[in-house]
């Protein structure tokens, strides 16, 4: 397998460091995607860690010449039957996650399960998320996914508070609350390296894959 690395900050350089410990073969790491010769980019899969506009502008190009392409940029999801339509048009395998890491996928397993068991016996929940103040999107890709799990179970729309300060790497927090007692989900990342790792889970889930698939519903 031969990867391609779409933007190369802080992302880039973790999702480098892994594929190398693993014996994974980097054909480039760029911060120009679109400029990848066509004929290298059908021989690999695209790992990308850019920024909302930049996938909003890159994903035609992404969809049209890669193998496959593994997608941890989050901020797009306004436009996601585009983005989908247009890789199923190419016939290009697609993972796409709000957030990679091993952990918070546990963490849409359990909050799932959970929401199930208290529908109906009067819970509400409250989602709560700290980042970095680097972070551009607010709330978070991971705090909408989990919004989506819990409202589909509880119905309503769960409320999200979203806190910026400092490095914090990403803390995500589901509290179910009733009159009787309130039950608390959290997952805390010590780093960016977990979702390097999902990533590159992801890119090798790619392997004779079909179609467009949220990372969570390959691996739960």
């Amino acid at each position: 397998m031969k990867i391609i690395i779409s933007g190369y900050g802080r992302m880039g350089h973790m999702v480098e460091a892994g594929l190398k410990a693993r014996g994974i073969e980097i054909a480039a790491c760029s911060e120009d995607i679109c400029s990848t010769p066509p004929a290298l980019a059908k021989e690999c899969v695209c790992i990308d860690f850019t920024f909302p506009d930049a996938f909003r502008a890159n994903y035609p190009f992404l969809a049209a010449n890669f193998k496959a392409v593994v997608v941890g940029t989050t901020g797009w999801y306004d436009i996601k039957d585009k983005v989908f339509a247009e890789f199923e048009k190419h016939g290009t395998p697609m993972i796409w996650a709000s957030n990679f890491s091993i952990g918070v996928n546990a963490l849409f397993a359990a909050v799932e399960k959970a929401s199930a068991v208290l529908a109906g016996h009067g819970y509400s929940a409250h989602i709560t998320e700290t980042h970095h103040i680097h972070k551009l999107d607010a709330p978070s890709g991971t705090a909408k996914s989990l919004s989506v799990i819990v409202d589909k179970a509880l119905g309503g729309e769960a409320e999200i508070t979203s806190i910026r300060e400092g490095e914090v790497p990403g803390i995500h927090t589901v509290e179910f609350s009733s009159a009787v007692d309130k039950l608390d989900f959290t997952h805390e990342a010590f780093g960016r390296e977990g979702l390097a790792e999902g990533a590159i889970a992801a890119a090798l889930l790619t392997e004779g894959l079909t179609g467009v698939h949220e990372f969570k519903d390959l691996i739960i």
